[in-house]
């Protein structure tokens, strides 16, 4: 197996050639179209003067062309810049600017959304040089309209034979597999945005070993609504390069449409936030769609309902559910489930470290917690980030002299070395003394038959300090009772624990993959005084 993506996708085109590697609609391109198109991407762009070691941003959602315009960036021997798909120009052009990147993919209008015009805006009006590339290329197939924003068809033809001008032949390098070939920021909820620098040797050693223990093989049909700016996202891409599936990218998740697509192209591999298969579960025609191809499916969060697994074991047709947890940091991954695992495994904790990866769980004097008992979860590995783009700083108190990534979750490890997280550090709350872990309150009203969905947080009070506040949404044909749920709280949890206030809504603010934002439910608490989710 290679160890740099672009290798990989050559092999991958050698070993399963005609076989479907991406379905995006009326697009379909065979293992072996890809590996052409990513090299015809990489030759356009050595014409457009683009060179091994560029950084490429795509700010797009998944698509058949986002691939190839981040496999030929790769193939190219460039680094790829993700950008979220729901970041406004502000956000878009900081991003940009920090990574220099020398050329920028956009779907224009994506969401009804002028995003180079956004960007051109943030530019004049806030970030300065380099918030908008040299080089705009639009992925979408409409026109755009928009001056500077050359068509995807168009810069293509730049490279084509007898076109390379004066920037002569493009002949594949050679890419070292432990260069840079992704920076994915992090979410930024608890401040700026940091570039994660992630590397192909890491990446294809990771998933080769994920997408095995988990059971993915050639002729699986994976539909990916995680995006592929993530670290999920990417995670599928490569599992399916790896075990010859084919991807299917979903560029907007919509449970309808989800469960049509299933049952139409046959999926048998998903992934995604426990949202989505809240929706999936909750779905009130669910029982109208043929999902028995479904075999595989995998979600992770920072805590993941134990509810929410029992209730996928039972209500469909998986052969393999399995929970994992990871970070952006450690390229996406550093436990997960077995395919022997008991269901209660599955369900109370994210598995065991994958191999060639260390995980700790610490407690506040630095030594090792004992099992059952928790503490911060460390993770030490060849996976481990080297650092963020361009600090130091915020590397070095991520990142410890000996190579562990404090991940700043809460966690414990049972006998057999499971995981579970239990909360983040950012996230506890104290009530008149008491650490509230508000992953635990939620854990206990997700079984409340009303509930589909819940988040806790913690507010100020004037006589404990803080006291925890729930937000809930209801499951389908259900009336949720706020009283009826604080009694059931009542019998369950310590009294301390007991939301002073819940309030039902019918949604929650998510970031794009579908993690609850619980900085904005703070926000909105103190912008109504909880009163009112909408």
């Amino acid at each position: 197996m290679s160890e740099t993506i672009g290798g990989l996708l050559r092999s991958a085109a050698e070993r399963f050639g005609d076989t479907e590697a991406v379905v995006d609609g009326d697009t379909i391109l065979t293992f072996r179209q890809l590996a052409y198109e990513a090299e015809r991407f990489a030759r356009a762009a050595h014409a457009h003067g683009l060179r091994p070691g560029d950084r490429v941003a795509v700010w797009a959602p998944n698509s058949a062309r986002w691939l190839v315009a981040a496999l030929g960036t790769l193939t190219l021997g460039g680094t790829v810049v993700t950008v979220n798909t729901r970041y406004r120009g502000a956000e878009a052009a900081d991003l940009i600017r920090r990574s220099s990147a020398q050329a920028l993919f956009v779907q224009q209008g994506f969401l009804g959304y002028d995003h180079l015009g956004a960007l051109r805006k943030a530019a004049a009006e806030e970030t300065g040089d380099g918030a908008v590339p040299r080089l705009c290329v639009n992925t979408a197939d409409a026109a755009s309209g928009a001056e500077g924003l050359l068509p995807f068809e168009d810069f293509l033809a730049v490279g084509e034979a007898g076109k390379a001008g004066e920037a002569g032949e493009w002949s594949a390098p050679d890419i070292d597999p432990d260069s840079t070939s992704h920076i994915i920021f992090t979410s930024g909820t608890t401040g700026t945005p940091k570039g994660v620098l992630l590397n192909h040797r890491a990446l294809l050693r990771l998933y080769t070993d994920y997408s095995g223990i988990w059971g993915i093989r050639e002729g699986d049909r994976y539909l990916v609504p995680l995006p592929f700016f993530h670290t999920g996202g990417q995670s599928a891409v490569l599992s399916c390069l790896i075990r010859g599936a084919t991807i299917l990218p979903l560029a907007v998740f919509d449970p309808t449409a989800v469960l049509e697509t299933v049952e139409r192209l046959r999926v048998s591999v998903l992934i995604g936030a426990p949202t989505i298969f809240a929706a999936l579960l909750d779905h009130p025609e669910r029982d109208r769609y043929d999902l028995s191809s479904l075999r595989l499916a995998a979600t992770g969060a920072a805590v993941v309902p134990v509810r929410l697994v029992e209730r996928c074991h039972a209500e469909l047709p998986f052969e393999n559910f399995i929970t994992a947890y990871g970070l952006t940091e450690c390229h996406g991954t550093a436990t997960m489930c077995r395919a022997a695992d008991p269901a209660a495994t599955v369900a109370a904790t994210n598995g065991r470290a994958v191999p060639g990866v260390e995980v700790r769980v610490v407690g506040p004097d630095g030594a090792d917690a004992p099992a059952g008992t928790s503490g911060e979860v460390w993770v030490r590995g060849y996976h481990v980030t080297r650092g963020y783009l361009d600090d130091p700083a915020a590397t070095a108190e991520a990142v410890d002299a000996d190579g562990w990534l404090h991940t700043g979750d809460i966690g414990n490890l049972d006998a057999d070395g499971n995981l579970a997280i239990t909360d983040r550090l950012k996230d506890l709350f104290i009530v008149g003394g008491f650490n509230v872990s508000p992953a635990e309150v939620e854990q206990v009203m997700a079984r409340h038959p009303a509930v589909s969905e819940v988040a806790v947080i913690g507010v100020p009070d004037e006589r404990l300090g803080e006291v925890g506040h729930a937000y809930v949404i209801p499951r389908p044909g259900t009336a949720a009772d706020p009283d009826e749920i604080t009694a059931w709280c009542r019998e369950r949890l310590a009294n301390f624990k007991v939301p002073s206030g819940i309030v039902v809504t019918d949604t929650l603010p998510r970031n794009t993959t579908g993690k609850v934002q619980k900085t904005e439910l703070r926000a909105l608490y103190r912008a109504t005084g909880g009163l009112d989710a909408e």
